[in-house]
């Protein structure tokens, strides 16, 4: 189906009372820069002003009739009367919450917008999670949730969780990722200045971070490395080049990113073949040798690990996609 034919993909930011603005705001600055695939629309339990975290209201133009019919809802952070208690939904958000999803829509939450959809039991027997100071709370009030406290967010399919703030970019990246491909996520991500890709699994918290020259010194190994990724390189590499130790630099590495550096130079290898794959006509054979991912075997195991499917059939599903640029308002 072409761009010019195929039907617009509704997504739906259900904001309840007490919502964090900031994440109201993500999935219109993602989304919403894809304008001619997404429509993206703001609902409340009914139409009308929706009191925010800091006590300002903001008007949610619909209400849960809109949520009962979206292709994507999106949950973000939400508290209820006590500031540091995140609420269950209400029997009217649960109920359009389970009718979205009986309806086929994905559902997608920030923060504690998790806890939300886990009061419908559509989390019940899969992996969650929410901000890292929460993920106990959660665990305790909805015991049949596997709870992962130390991940940026978890896709369950059509049920998706995220944790703090920021990794509701990350998210929200992830299912243009899903919808579109990795260059169209790629060139939004670009123009809103965001992380292009962190993985779910990176860590969302880091007890004791580096001191400010250990993450500069970092940055620049990371640079250094993706201008690399054709060659093999090795850890001891990556530590030559920031002037540590291998031990040193692999600690720090982790401390940091929350995966080791292995996984790291994967997972980028796996970005730049999708990219590839996507705006280019290059062989198959030809994008795993460029990305580092050596024989024709070794990079399908490794695609297929990542993506769940094979570079031959990710082409076919997302090479007539290729992005334009992205439309970003000088004002953020």
């Amino acid at each position: 189906m072409t761009g010019s034919s195929r039907r617009r993909h509704r997504v739906a930011v259900l904001a309840l009372d007490g919502v964090q603005p900031m994440e109201v705001g993500m999935p219109f600055q993602t989304f919403g820069l894809h304008d001619r695939r997404y429509d993206v629309i703001l609902c409340g339990r009914s139409a009308g002003p929706v009191e925010t975290l800091y006590g300002w209201s903001l008007t949610a133009p619909h209400g849960l009739d809109e949520v009962v019919t979206a292709d994507t809802v999106i949950v973000p952070a939400h508290r209820g009367s006590e500031r540091d208690t995140p609420p269950d939904a209400t029997p009217d958000v649960r109920d359009a919450l389970l009718e979205a999803h009986s309806r086929g829509a994905r559902i997608a939450t920030i923060c504690t917008g998790a806890f939300a959809l886990a009061s419908t039991g559509l989390l019940d027997g899969k992996r969650a999670t929410t901000h890292w100071l929460l993920t106990d709370e959660l665990a305790r009030r909805h015991p049949r949730i596997e709870v992962d406290p130390g991940v940026l967010y978890v896709d369950a399919g059509s049920l998706l969780t995220s944790a703090g703030v920021a990794s509701g970019i990350d998210l929200c990246l992830h299912l243009l990722r899903r919808d579109c491909g990795a260059a169209t996520a790629t060139a939004i991500a670009r123009g809103i200045v965001a992380a292009p890709h962190r993985e779910g699994g990176q860590a969302q918290y880091v007890p004791h971070p580096p001191a400010p020259p250990d993450r500069t010194e970092l940055s620049a190994t990371l640079e250094w490395a993706l201008r690399r990724l054709d060659t093999p390189l090795t850890v001891a590499e990556l530590a030559a080049h920031a002037a540590v130790a291998e031990r040193t630099f692999a600690r720090r590495f982790t401390a940091q990113l929350g995966v080791s550096p292995v996984k790291w130079l994967t997972a980028a290898r796996i970005s730049r073949a999708r990219e590839l794959l996507e705006t280019t006509d290059a062989g198959i054979d030809h994008i795993g040798r460029a990305c580092g991912l050596g024989t024709p075997a070794n990079f399908r195991h490794h695609f297929r690990l990542a993506t769940g499917t094979t570079p031959t059939d990710y082409r076919r599903t997302f090479s007539s996609r290729t992005p334009k640029p992205a439309r970003v308002s000088p004002h953020g």
